[in-house]
């Protein structure tokens, strides 16, 4: 199991619409592609306006097979502007869980 996590430092002030488009349009298209959403959260302390995002694959080639779908669904397409600008900078993380890790134990003992 591999684990992306997606940093994006907002707009000051920008959590609020970011969170209403993403909950009553984006969110549906992301997990209908993207499969397994983990959490999706905000800052509440600490570093200010970020949002992480963090979803799980069976591999890194499925990951790159749900984003190009993702990437080619037009209603995502159409969606993307309402967050676009909100978007200040984003990371993205790709972390593979250790054996013994409660992750890493299930796929494991499965």
């Amino acid at each position: 199991m591999y684990y992306e996590i997606r940093t994006y430092r907002l707009k000051n002030g920008a959590i609020p619409e970011y969170l209403k488009a993403v909950g009553e349009t984006g969110i549906a298209i992301q997990k209908r592609h993207l499969g397994r959403l983990v959490g999706y959260f905000f800052s509440e302390i600490g570093p200010v306006n970020e949002i992480v995002h963090i979803w799980a694959y069976e591999s890194l080639n499925d990951r790159q097979a749900r984003r190009d779908a993702l990437q080619a669904d037009p209603e995502w397409r159409a969606f993307l502007p309402a967050i676009r600008d909100l978007i200040v900078t984003a990371d993205n993380k790709i972390l593979k869980p250790a054996d013994f890790s409660p992750s890493g134990e299930q796929e494991a003992h499965g």
